[in-house]
């Protein structure tokens, strides 16, 4: 029933109280399933969002995800979205962010682009969910194994990608003798590059958009960096 976990006291507790354990899973995932309203938004703290993305990635690493109504939560959200976070993530399809942190409709806002990287359309973006609609975190999303990443290692020249992995500089400029040759091939290499950039994206926000750092500034959001493990589903967290 969506990783609801029953404690000894918790049993005892619903025991007491004359509930089945069925009725308190039920209730539990009732609650999962209620959409984002605009009370509920302000009321949770940056922090609480963070814990509610980690816990969902709990499920979904332990299989344990929850269905709910999506038709309903349709509905519910037809006239109104409340989202209480964003979440920049690649394109890569091995990495849905709805997916990965066991999130609904209305839930989170998504921008996806190759490498999780920022331009002035994807920082505008985060500006509109945060300071217009309200969402109270930020995630960076990097992953292992990234093509946009390896791409940028090995210099890749292609079109337009050429100019897209210009955005993958200062990660690469974080390398060092010590890193080994530097090839995609290299694991380790790749690996540090793709967290580099993670956390270099998530601090250039701060830079690059005085919108978003006075709300972090006033802590009415908070950004982290993290990076998903594409052979395991779990999502680690960087800052």
């Amino acid at each position: 029933m969506g990783g609801v976990m029953i404690t000894r006291r918790l049993f005892c507790a619903c025991v007491a109280g004359g509930l089945s354990l069925a009725g308190t899973a039920v209730h539990a995932q009732s609650l999962e399933c209620a959409v984002f309203t605009p009370d509920r938004q302000k009321s949770t703290a940056p922090d609480a969002a963070f814990a509610r993305l980690k816990a969902g990635n709990d499920r979904f690493t332990s299989g344990k995800s929850i269905n709910c109504d999506l038709m309903a939560q349709v509905k519910e959200t037809a006239a109104n979205q409340s989202p209480y976070a964003a979440i920049l993530g690649c394109i890569d399809s091995r990495v849905t962010p709805e997916l990965v942190f066991d999130q609904r409709i209305g839930d989170v806002f998504c921008a996806r682009v190759a490498g999780n990287c920022v331009n002035t359309d994807i920082i505008g973006s985060l500006e509109y969910a945060t300071k217009v609609m309200g969402a109270r975190a930020i995630v960076v999303l990097g992953h292992n194994f990234c093509g946009a990443i390896k791409s940028a290692v090995d210099d890749v020249k292609l079109g337009n990608i050429t100019e897209l992995l210009k955005n993958f500089q200062p990660a690469l400029a974080t390398l060092t003798a010590a890193d080994g040759h530097r090839d995609s091939h290299n694991y380790a290499l790749v690996q540090k590059v793709a967290e580099a950039n993670a956390r270099l994206t998530a601090a250039s926000l701060l830079d690059r958009s005085p919108v978003i750092k006075a709300q972090v500034e006033a802590g009415e959001v908070k950004i982290a960096a993290a990076m998903h493990d594409i052979t395991t589903g779990k999502v680690s967290w960087l800052t």
